[in-house]
């Protein structure tokens, strides 16, 4: 008995899951659509076949529900989800809202019908393979013959048994000129387009399948010192829900912001006020790090293949559906073939049947069999030049022909009409022997006819995700017992550090001359006796520990300089062998290289030196593992400060990665080249802002940076850009000397629609604009950097680009 059940379950569960997967939540490929999608639509082509004006949403339901047999809840959801995307419903009323959230109102009042392209691309009985639908009554469609990769322009989720589908959507155009690029076995590139915009990085996309990942920003803007705007959302979020999240990393210290205003209507505007003395840069990267203004969007192309469900790249669904697209398009052609051949052959058989006067012998018929059996005689002389054989329901018809008709035929339009048909007959020929042709002309009809308005939405860049460690705030207070061997936020009783964020990392030293990196905690036991405690960055090369110890008790002392460098957390190092009673007798951290000068006092001892003047810049800065140079033998006292040093390490080399917007001394990016301690950089941003940096280890300046560069006070710059104020061209040259040296500034035109073209550093600005070469230096005179600056004599510069003094040469 337990042996059937389990026979029955394994077979109940196989057949349910096969069911969901098939009928449920995973779509065709052939046609893009999950059943309930499909079946709302062949009852719209129903409805519109009857009546072309617009129906109500709860008349669409009811219609459906004789296909759909899973509530009008479902169908209504679907429905509506369909109409929001504007590609094959045309919407009538509220439906809703992508951006905000909003629901649609309720069915009664509002209105649907097909959109022109659903019926043009989504329909054709003759093409359509029928089955009945549950309860037999009538018969719904298989697969839609849809000529057009709907799956990738709407994208789709489905989650079913054991296997979950997420296809997301991609730009009507840009597919629509893939498919031309397959038919003519050519190479191209697919990438999601989301209707609520935003910027994309798709470098980790891997042709939507498992695995691949999309990430997708808020475009966020800057409007004054004071204001950001965000104008576009991220892809799965709303108005609501990212101002929520914006709040509630507010409310916790993630960002520090006065407050945010939704001012969205058709389109969307999130106004976030900044607190007095906010650097913009650095909210904006906040925003990105700990809000959804930042999300990632995880890829799984499943569709229906044959009865199956495959996982499929985009390229190869795009690639599958652009060939179903043919073969529909083939068999329309042929099917067209078929009825002109059939007009052809009925018009010139009609011709016959009335010049030839063969009607006539119908008379002398005195059976219906008898009068087929005269008129097929009479016909016999006649029907040579036919390209079918006369059969009897062509007589049939014949015979049918009103008297009226007859006597108001016209053989000069009969004539012409055949012509008309021959010349279609012969079009069809053509297109069947040239069908990839024809197949590139459908799609770029498609693209004329319904491209506009359908551009680009997602801006397609690069970027990494934004390090919280670079813009998290130091909200909390570090304390620490030096005597237990405790490090925490939550010791509040004990000694003041510094503030910390939850994503920092320290790094702390014991006077048994352990030390060990942790991350930021309530409490941390460390070990007893800490003598430092402070930030640690790995990546950190130039940072420099000075230390003295003793190697066991009363054992010999060693000087010793290390970087920390890459380390496991949480795990116990030693300076030295880790012999037992070993002890730190002087410990320094340098930011910079810097090596002190000390004296190490001996305990008394009879005949030996008891002071030892110490100069750390002798000493060669090696790996943490080294043991060091033995200073003495004997016991040590104690070790005091002499004299302050200054660096070792020379001048430091700055790297700029541009996806992360970080100017470090890892070596990640571009080299901006060595900086000493008074040197300063100066970067400008696409729109325009420029900032002075204080040179340092670790500069946060954002990304969209159009220059960068080691900055000088005197140096002449060179910028053509677009007025918006007074609708011109401009080219100004000017100096920074007396630009502020801590907050951000413009050196375009207060408007929004000021726009730089290019910034030069040449002595000698060389810029090609339009294909035609200037010398910049030329045009403007040297200003301050607020002048306007020059105008030019330009009405539209389509391309300006810098040409290379090795060019030049």
């Amino acid at each position: 008995m337990s042996d059937h059940l389990e026979n029955l379950y394994d077979n109940w569960y196989l057949d349910y899951a096969s069911y969901v997967i098939l009928d449920r939540a995973v779509p065709y490929y052939e046609d893009g659509l999950k059943p309930v999608q499909r079946r709302i639509l062949h009852t719209l082509y129903e409805m519109n076949r009857s009546d072309e004006r617009m129906h109500k949403v709860a008349n669409i339901v009811g219609r459906a529900m004789q296909y759909h047999p899973h509530g009008d809840v479902s169908i209504g959801d679907a429905l509506v989800n369909m109409g929001q995307k504007k590609l094959l419903i045309e919407t009538q009323g509220n439906w809703g809202n992508l951006i905000t959230g909003d629901s649609s109102a309720a069915p009664r009042y509002i209105e649907g019908r097909l959109s022109q392209f659903a019926i043009e691309v989504l329909f054709n009985p003759e093409t359509t393979e029928w089955i009945p639908n549950y309860d037999g009554r009538s018969k719904e469609p298989v697969c839609l013959p849809v000529k057009f990769p709907l799956v990738l322009a709407q994208g789709v989720d489905g989650i079913a048994v054991a296997l979950s589908t997420s296809i997301l959507p991609h730009n009507f155009c840009e597919l629509c000129e893939a498919s031309i690029s397959a038919l003519r076995g050519k190479r191209f590139e697919l990438y999601p387009d989301f209707p609520t915009g935003g910027i994309i990085d798709v470098s980790d996309y891997n042709d939507g399948l498992r695995g691949g990942r999309i990430k997708v920003r808020a475009r966020i803007e800057k409007q004054d010192s004071k204001t950001l705007v965000i104008k576009e959302i991220p892809f799965g979020t709303t108005t609501v829900s990212l101002v929520d999240s914006i709040t509630k990393a507010n409310e916790k210290g993630k960002i520090k912001i006065k407050k945010v205003d939704d001012h969205t209507s058709s389109s969307v505007e999130l106004v976030i006020h900044l607190q007095p003395g906010s650097d913009p840069q650095t909210v904006i990267d906040a925003l990105y790090a700990f809000t959804d203004c930042e999300k990632s969007i995880a890829p799984n192309n499943c569709v229906i293949v044959e009865n199956k469900p495959q996982f499929l790249g985009t390229k190869e669904i795009l690639k599958k559906s652009t060939a179903h697209t043919k073969e529909l398009l083939e068999w329309e052609l042929t099917n067209k073939m078929n009825h002109l051949q059939e007009r052809w052959h009925l018009v010139s058989l009609e011709k016959i049947f009335i010049e030839k006067e063969v009607y006539e012998v119908i008379k002398k018929a005195h059976s219906k069999e008898e009068m087929i059996t005269l008129v097929g005689n009479v016909l016999k002389p006649y029907v040579k030049k036919l390209r079918r054989k006369v059969e009897t329901e062509d007589i049939l018809k014949l015979v049918e022909i009103p008297m009226r008709r007859i006597s108001l035929f016209d053989q000069k339009k009969a004539d012409e009409l055949l012509k008309e048909i021959d010349a279609q007959i012969k079009e069809t020929a053509y297109n069947l022997e040239h069908l990839i042709d024809y197949a590139v002309n459908w799609f770029k009809e498609l693209l004329r006819k319904y491209g506009s308005g359908r551009e680009r939405k997602s801006q397609i860049g690069e970027f990494d995700k934004v390090s919280a460690i670079h813009v998290a705030l130091s909200n909390q207070k570090l304390y620490v017992h030096r005597k237990e061997g405790f490090v925490g936020t939550s010791l509040k009783k004990e000694e003041y550090l510094f503030d910390v964020s939850e994503y920092d990392d320290l790094i702390a030293f014991c006077q048994d001359g352990t030390f060990k990196v942790f991350k930021v905690s309530d409490k941390a036991f460390i070990g007893k006796d800490i003598l430092l405690v402070e930030k640690f960055n790995k990546d950190d090369t130039r940072r420099i520990y000075n230390v003295i110890y003793q190697d066991g008790k009363d054992g010999p002392a060693y000087i010793k300089r290390f970087n920390v460098g890459g380390i496991t957390r949480e795990k116990a190092y030693s300076i030295g062998r880790g012999t037992a009673g070993s002890k730190l007798l002087w410990i320094t951290s340098n930011p910079n290289g810097e090596a002190e000068s000390v004296t190490v006092f001996l305990k008394p001892k009879p005949r030996i030196k008891l002071e030892i003047p110490t100069d750390f810049s002798e000493c060669l800065v090696k790996g943490r593992d080294a043991i060091g140079n033995m200073i003495t033998k004997y016991a040590v006292k104690t070790v005091k400060m002499l004299k302050k040093g200054s660096s070792t390490l020379g001048d430091m080399e700055l790297f700029f990665d541009r996806p992360s917007g970080l100017v470090s001394i890892a070596n990640k990016g571009e080299s901006l080249g060595e900086f000493g301690k008074f040197d300063k950089l100066l970067a400008v941003r696409e729109n325009g802002m420029a900032k002075i940096y204080e040179a340092s280890e670790s500069i946060l300046v954002g990304q969209q940076i159009f220059y960068i560069a080691r900055y000088e006070s005197s140096k002449i710059f060179t910028l053509l850009y677009f007025d918006g104020a007074g609708a011109q061209y401009c080219v100004k040259r000017f100096n920074l000397e007396n630009a502020p040296q801590t907050t951000e500034f413009s050196l375009l035109t207060d408007n929004p629609e000021s726009s730089m073209l290019l910034f030069l550093d040449e002595e000698v600005p060389m810029a090609q604009i339009d294909g035609k070469e200037y010398n910049l230096a030329e045009l403007g005179e040297i200003r301050g950097y607020k002048a306007i600056g020059s105008k030019l004599n330009f009405k539209k510069i389509k391309k300006a680009i810098k040409i290379p003094l090795l060019t030049l040469e």
